[in-house]
């Protein structure tokens, strides 16, 4: 009986997760799986009328989960960055969630901006380093406001969290078995301390000689993407040029209501979210795409080995998308939140 512990957060996260748990439930039910949940009310509105972030304590709490949902955290009544770095932050580096996963995979030809790719053309997996970087926030600010200002941020590699995220790579790529072939991806040419990357990638390579090595530049990388996707696999990278290079892969897909990643810990408990933002000016109204939650929450029951709950849940997506009940996943479509899901639903069944 796996225990989910479910963050909401803020904006249209509540709506998001509680489309997205119908489908959990009645995936359980089909599958024989009773999925407990306990909530957990971090985010803007706790804050405001608390002042508590998220405390410290409760990450052994999240410790006893099987698995975290997340919505959404942000709120434009919050300085930027506040939440995001003490809830969002705060998990990954807590549970040490060291690998972003991020699948990038086209159900539908319609749903690509590019033309003439289909969806044997476009799918691949990401893997980024979730927990060093520069989005450590190590540096800070001298003579701040004036016109002689400096600032200062530090990207921080390891070789204990670069070997580790490329062996989960590796053997990413041995598992998957598509074209046994991992990418590479970093700016060395421009960022020589990068090198950390492209010496542990060699040499942990040579222990898996069944896997082909590629290399390329973030920025040859975004290129090829989108003029080639049918080229990429498996991919990893660091920190911030992952963060950009799957957003970018959100759009090869058919947009950011449809992206979902998982945080992971290989070796204990991992978080799951969709990968849009909170969209405050949308909260409330019914109208946002709950798909890249439900697909959040397929990833969740694959990571905790409910394959066939993981590979039914992947089915009723890829026939709601193609069925031609869902046209679109704007805001714009006329659609209601509640009504993606029930056609998810029904394919369900």
């Amino acid at each position: 009986m796996p225990t989910i512990a479910v963050l909401p957060g803020d904006g249209v996260g509540r709506e998001v997760v509680d489309e997205a748990m119908k489908v959990l439930t009645r995936v359980g039910e089909i599958e024989g799986i009773k999925f407990e949940t306990v909530w957990f009310p971090f985010g803007a509105d706790h804050y405001l009328k608390t002042g508590e972030l998220m405390p410290e304590k409760v990450l052994d709490e999240y410790r006893q989960m099987d698995a975290i949902l997340l919505g959404a955290i942000g709120d434009p009544r919050v300085e930027t960055g506040v939440l995001e770095r003490a809830i969002v932050g705060g998990i990954r580096w807590g549970l040490d969630l060291y690998v972003n996963l991020r699948p990038i995979k086209l159900y539908a030809e319609y749903l690509t901006p590019i033309k003439n790719k289909k969806p044997e053309d476009i799918d691949m997996v990401f893997v980024r380093e979730n927990t060093e970087g520069l989005y450590l926030g190590m540096g800070g600010h001298f003579k701040k406001g004036t016109p002689d200002e400096v600032a200062i941020q530090e990207m921080v590699m390891t070789r204990k969290g670069v070997e580790r995220v490329i062996r989960y790579a590796f053997e990413l790529s041995r598992k998957r078995a598509k074209t046994n072939k991992l990418l590479l991806i970093d700016k060395v040419n421009a960022m020589p301390a990068q090198n950390i990357w492209t010496r542990t990638f060699e040499e942990v390579g040579q222990e898996y000689a069944d896997i082909e090595r590629d290399h390329a530049f973030i920025d040859a990388a975004c290129m090829w993407m989108v003029k080639n996707p049918e080229w990429f696999d498996v991919a990893v990278t660091g920190n911030m040029m992952g963060d950009i290079i799957t957003d970018l892969g959100a759009a090869v897909q058919g947009g950011l209501g449809l992206a979902a990643s998982g945080n992971i810990n290989p070796d204990g408990v991992s978080m799951f979210e969709p990968i849009h933002g909170s969209a405050p000016k949308h909260a409330g109204k019914g109208i946002i795409c709950p798909i890249a939650t439900i697909s959040a929450a397929q990833m969740m029951c694959a990571n905790l080995g409910f394959d066939s709950a993981a590979a039914r849940i992947d089915r009723a997506l890829a026939a709601s998308l193609t069925s031609g009940e869902i046209r679109s996943l704007a805001t714009s479509s006329g659609m209601g939140t509640s009504q993606y899901t029930e056609i998810v639903l029904s394919h369900i069944e």
